[in-house]
């Protein structure tokens, strides 16, 4: 079952298949989002954001304006949110899909600034880590209770913290030094070769593998189309500075 074949048995439809991510069930007033799985981050889903008005050679994206639309029709008119995730070919220009997953999952949509989130709460739109209960050092494996998820290991995260701290390596934000006893123990742990990329397990090495990361840092190396490396946020960081 092709992508469009897939969106047409559920009702809905779009401007062109070949550019929309966003489809339209009007008589049932569903919006339906396809994702790219590397802007899944935990329950929270990166559907849209005005930095994609222009695509990468500086051009209109056709598909922007579509969307845009879909977003005011469920902030306004009552549109329920639906999402699911879509696999690029490696390495395509423009991105291309490979496959899709056949399954779609009712979220709630929030806004952060110029981006919008499919959530499931609308009080958590950070990364969230995906902790499974084993105590060998494999990830990557999949579990297929709701949606592929790739699970972390909980071993590996303690691991990675005793060695690097519990601080972000990016920017050096301490939660327990701001929040005091509630901030103890807290930060995300950073896959530096993402776990969506990998898509089989693998040994983890906890030092060379894993990185400490605050959820803010988190979700910036994850907002573009790929992941970006922890020296990329760090000039962005750095460029950021510079410009205030």
């Amino acid at each position: 079952m092709s992508r469009k074949q897939f969106i047409e048995s559920l009702g809905a439809s779009c401007a062109n298949w070949n550019w929309s991510w966003s489809f339209i069930n009007e008589s049932k007033k569903e919006i339906i989002f396809g994702v790219w799985d590397d802007r899944v981050i935990g329950d929270n889903w990166l559907i849209f954001t005005l930095d994609w008005e222009l695509n990468e050679n500086g051009k209109k994206n056709l598909g922007f304006q579509q969307s845009k639309n879909h977003l005011f029709l469920i902030e306004k008119e009552g549109y329920e949110l639906f999402v699911f995730r879509m696999f690029p070919i490696e390495g395509s220009n423009p991105i291309k899909i490979k496959d899709f997953e056949r399954k779609l999952l009712p979220k709630k949509l929030i806004r952060r600034g110029n981006d919008w989130y499919a959530t499931n709460t609308v009080t958590n739109i950070l990364p969230k880590e995906i902790e499974d209960l084993e105590n060998q050092y494999f990830e990557g494996t999949k579990s297929m209770v709701t949606v592929n998820s790739y699970e972390r290991n909980p071993d590996a995260r303690e691991k990675c913290i005793k060695h690097f701290g519990c601080y972000c390596a990016v920017c050096g934000f301490d939660f327990e030094k701001y929040y005091g006893v509630l901030g103890a123990n807290y930060i995300h742990v950073h896959h530096l070769v993402p776990l969506n990329e990998i898509k089989k397990e693998y040994s983890v090495n906890p030092v060379t593998d894993l990185i400490p990361m605050c959820p803010n840092c988190h979700a910036m190396i994850h907002r573009g189309r790929k992941t970006i490396s922890v020296e990329e946020l760090k000039s962005h960081i750095q460029n950021g500075r510079e410009n205030t």
